[in-house]
């Protein structure tokens, strides 16, 4: 009877709870749909409508107070002038079949938007400023010859990789680094707040998102307590966070806690091509000596503490070794984007040759490691490129994660070229995805890579954000760099190429596991799946690297 009581009590208790968490959520969601109405978001979104439509309404002005004759004659000389400009523009093609498209469907407005993105005079000074960073901090981190030697001699094709990417982005080779692989964010969270704990000197972060809740807050608090010990604290986010995440004016809020934080790139109802180019890395420097990078952004999603897309499938890497010094040198580098001061680099990396120590290690044949960054501006695709050398060079299988497929006609060339010569190429992506057009994008490419004998899964619990690629039991990369061209054409974006270390191991078997759990896309499938989705995905698709 006593049992029986005990139980009830516990049914009530847990019952009365459920309903107040859902009063909760009610009037929390109320108290959110008129903070949307009323709040910056909706502001900046009127302001930026009504600059497009200022476009459209120039561009009848012209129609209606000129003859017609002219103004037909006048913009069909003038759109045929600028699509032979385009064609013969270096740039990728999809871009370019983007504004014939628009310039052919609305040729004035088409006409005036092409003119108003190339002046836009934000991309210039951001250009001319990472310019001027990247000449700066050229001579601090000097290409390891014994390393790249010994690359080169395992492996010829990551050899060639790694002049490519000291080349394009001064980021060197390094050997003999600890690797450690995490396949959920519920372990790279773990291991994040042990080694933010050891910090004595610096701790650097930069994130996409961030938003409060126990992910964000227990970090804050490590990183609040770490201030008042004396370690230098700096933090940046991404400006598109203040849209729907954080409020505006966040950064006050963590400047009084006495850490050193910006915001890339803020966003303000002005119309402008710059706001494309968000800073979509992930990266953690704690005192030159332990790194993180991959796809995991500091909310409770992300760790799966808050359910929004069934289970999130995100993955990461931590480095330690001297390979730490090319994220400690990425990150500094765009903390100057911004121009507000100049950072004194030597007091964290000594510029030049390798110390003794650090040459003395990268002898040892323990596997190499190629931080690598890509800058939207400077007109070299390195994220895409690391992607395709994969791809190209891969003899037995080449398996991916994404949470995005929208694909360029070389991406997809190359994982079609892949499959037809007999290699094992598979994808996963989600089964519930975050972003409606993305899927409907995603599945347009189902079928010609299918034929082509790629395989592709959707992963069934939920939402896959993993960005990752592995290869032949030797190659991986993981970081921040989807399969869609918001991450090879206009993201900041990071990773970490590996060859020949312990942890590509894990990452196929990690792959395989996430594989068990995702269902196989056929042919039958493709051609089953409703006419929203056929006809959304095929309006789309041209206007994809636009979006």
């Amino acid at each position: 009877m006593n049992v029986n009581n005990t139980a009830e009590k516990q049914y009530n208790k847990q019952n009365n709870k459920q309903k107040k968490d859902n009063i909760l959520l009610i009037e929390k969601g109320k108290r959110g749909f008129w903070k949307v109405v009323f709040g910056r978001t909706m502001i900046m979104a009127v302001f930026c409508l009504a600059q497009i439509l200022a476009f459209f309404l120039l561009s009848a002005y012209v129609t209606r107070f000129f003859p017609a004759y002219t103004v037909l004659g006048f913009h069909a000389g003038l759109a045929l002038i600028l699509a032979l400009f385009i064609i013969n523009r270096p740039g990728n093609p999809s871009y370019k079949i983007s504004w014939l498209v628009l310039i052919l469907a609305f040729p004035i407005f088409g006409i005036l938007m092409y003119f108003f993105t190339r002046m836009q005079l934000g991309n210039r000074i951001i250009r001319s400023r990472l310019r001027e960073i990247l000449d700066k901090t050229r001579g601090y981190l000097n290409q390891n010859e014994i390393a790249n030697a010994g690359l080169k001699k395992k492996d010829p094709a990551s050899g060639g990789l790694s002049d490519y990417l000291y080349k394009s982005s001064c980021l060197p080779t390094y050997a003999n680094n600890s690797v450690k692989y995490f396949p959920l964010g519920e372990d790279k969270f773990e291991e994040l707040v042990k080694q933010l704990k050891t910090a004595k000197k610096y701790i650097f972060m930069e994130y996409f998102i961030v938003e409060e809740g126990l992910m964000w807050g227990t970090i804050l608090k490590i990183l609040e307590d770490k201030v008042q010990e004396g370690v230098e604290v700096r933090f940046m986010y991404d400006g598109m966070n203040a849209m729907a995440r954080v409020p505006y004016n966040y950064y006050k809020k963590i400047r009084a806690l006495g850490i050193q934080c910006k915001v890339f790139s803020p966003i303000h109802p002005v119309l402008s091509t710059h706001y494309n180019n968000r800073d979509h890395r992930k990266i953690c420097v704690i005192d030159g000596k332990t790194a993180f990078t991959g796809g995991i952004n500091l909310s409770d999603e992300y760790i799966n503490k808050k359910e929004m897309f069934g289970h999130w499938k995100d993955v990461g890497v931590m480095i330690q070794g001297s390979a730490v010094k090319s994220f400690t040198l990425m990150f500094l580098q765009m903390w100057d984007v911004g121009g507000e001061e100049e950072t004194d680099y030597q007091k964290y990396l000594i510029p030049g040759d390798y110390l003794p120590e650090e040459l003395a290690a990268m002898n040892r044949e323990t596997g190499y490691v190629i931080p690598y960054c890509d800058i939207p501006l400077d007109d070299e695709d390195v994220a895409q490129n690391v992607y395709l050398k994969i791809i190209n060079d891969a003899r037995q299988y080449v398996h991916i994660m994404t949470p995005y497929l929208v694909l360029d006609y070389e991406t997809k060339d190359a994982l079609k070229f892949a499959a037809e010569r007999g290699v094992d190429v598979a994808i996963v992506l989600p089964h519930i995805p975050d972003k409606k057009y993305a899927f409907a994008l995603a599945k347009s490419n189902y079928a010609e890579l299918i034929k082509s004998g790629v395989k592709i899964y959707e992963y069934t619990p939920g939402f896959v954000h993993a960005k990752l690629m592995v290869s032949d039991n030797r190659k991986a990369a993981v970081g921040s760099v989807n399969l869609d061209f918001r991450s090879f054409y206009l993201h900041y974006e990071c990773g970490l190429y590996m060859y020949d270390v312990g942890e590509v191991g894990r990452i196929e078997d990690d792959f395989l596991m996430t594989k068990s759990k995702s269902q196989l896309e056929t042919l039958e499938d493709v051609k089953n799946r409703s006419l929203f989705m056929k006809v959304s995905g095929f309006l789309m698709k041209v206007m994809a690297p636009l979006i």
